[in-house]
């Protein structure tokens, strides 16, 4: 038998059968990876979108609530919102302590500043023609009570200074909200001046107030209230 002869029949002789078989095995081997392959890039598709799942929006929603400015109703007529905050000296001071008194409050950003600073020495200087008018005087900021005893020290202040550092009479008086300055815009006190009656009633809000004159035309308004 020559050489040739015996490579060709050396390989194992495969019927039709046997060729059937091979190729169905090789087109089900074909077919189960092609589903590997798509079912991991569907896996990959649904992990990519749990970041965006609507279970975190809610949280989200929430906190933009939160952080919208808090408006107050108050006009003239209406009951003042009651309060208690601490003030210079290490006491309190609390709307119940102007029971059947006229009270002015006059809440300024802070302490120390310029305009605030003008403010509460034109309220300390007309502080007795307030008193002869039957009208108690109070300021209000934000600032921590050291800060106001500081303030109140360096200027000779006589006026009572609250200080509100949780913002809550602020917003019930409506003394907080957003403000612009240099083209920023953010939220913080705004100037604001109220006269209460004698009867615990809202007589006449001030807003945006200009601090020049400001002091002698609520001197006005609380000799005819």
């Amino acid at each position: 038998m020559s050489k040739k002869t015996r490579t060709k029949s050396s390989k194992p002789s495969v019927g039709k059968a046997g060729r059937a078989a091979t190729q169905a095995s090789s087109r089900s081997t074909s077919r189960n990876t092609g589903a590997a392959k798509s079912g991991g890039k569907s896996k990959s598709r649904q992990n990519k979108a749990l970041p965006n799942s609507p279970s975190k929006s809610p949280k989200r929603a929430a906190t933009a609530e939160q952080a919208k400015p808090v408006r107050s109703a108050l006009t003239e007529g209406s009951k003042a919102p009651r309060f208690e905050l601490p003030r210079d000296g290490g006491s309190a001071v609390s709307l119940a302590d102007y029971t059947g008194k006229k009270l002015v409050v006059f809440f300024y950003p802070r302490a120390d500043t310029p305009g605030c600073t003008k403010e509460a020495i034109d309220f300390t200087r007309l502080s007795r023609a307030f008193s002869d008018a039957g009208t108690a005087v109070l300021g209000v900021s934000g600032d921590p009570v050291r800060a106001q005893e500081a303030f109140r020290n360096k200027h000779q202040l006589s006026v009572p200074l609250a200080s509100d550092e949780k913002h809550q009479m602020l917003r019930a008086y409506g003394a907080w909200g957003e403000k612009s300055m240099y083209g920023r815009t953010f939220e913080g006190i705004l100037r604001t001046t109220v006269l209460i009656g004698a009867d615990g009633r809202i007589v006449k809000v001030w807003r945006n107030v200009r601090v020049d004159g400001h002091a002698d035309e609520v001197l006005a308004a609380a000799r005819t209230a």
